[in-house]
């Protein structure tokens, strides 16, 4: 696919600017009248808007992570979807064990990936991302990641 600007990232970002900037401040008044129906609804596109972006962003580099980690367990495989198949298989057949380090290692990694680009604000995701000594001291692994 060739290079161009804006890049759908880009311009989903540009229509979640103007949707927050524009839009959402004339539903002020209008949730009133309607109970809030269309402002929840404008909140929920933007929530949806967010996960295209950051799919659009980290989707790529996750995926063939994904696609390399599922190739050490299983081979290659073809599509990710072929390779994620294979690895079903082969734990329903009792070649990989569930206890695996390595399956573990994966599926930790696939499920941190997903909720990164679903939800980087869930409270068990940000647990995660902080170290142990952290949580104990309360310290801080620095900013939330973005809600874009």
């Amino acid at each position: 696919m060739p290079i161009n600007s804006p890049t759908a990232a880009e311009l989903t970002d540009a229509v979640q600017e103007f949707l927050k900037a524009d839009v959402l401040p004339l539903l002020g008044a209008e949730g009133a009248r309607d109970g809030g129906r269309h402002k929840y609804h404008l909140l929920v596109t933007l929530h949806a808007l967010a996960i295209i972006a950051r799919e659009l962003t980290l989707g790529p580099a996750l995926d063939e992570a994904e696609r390399e980690r599922l190739s050490a367990l299983v081979g290659p495989a073809g599509t990710l979807a072929d390779s994620n198949r294979r690895l079903c298989a082969r734990i329903r057949a009792r070649e990989v064990s569930y206890r695996d380090p390595a399956l573990l290692e994966h599926l930790l990694k696939t499920t941190m990936g997903k909720m990164s680009i679903d939800n980087p604000r869930y409270a068990t995701y940000l647990a995660a991302l902080t170290p142990q000594s952290e949580q104990r001291t309360g310290a801080s692994a620095g900013p939330a990641p973005s809600s874009k």
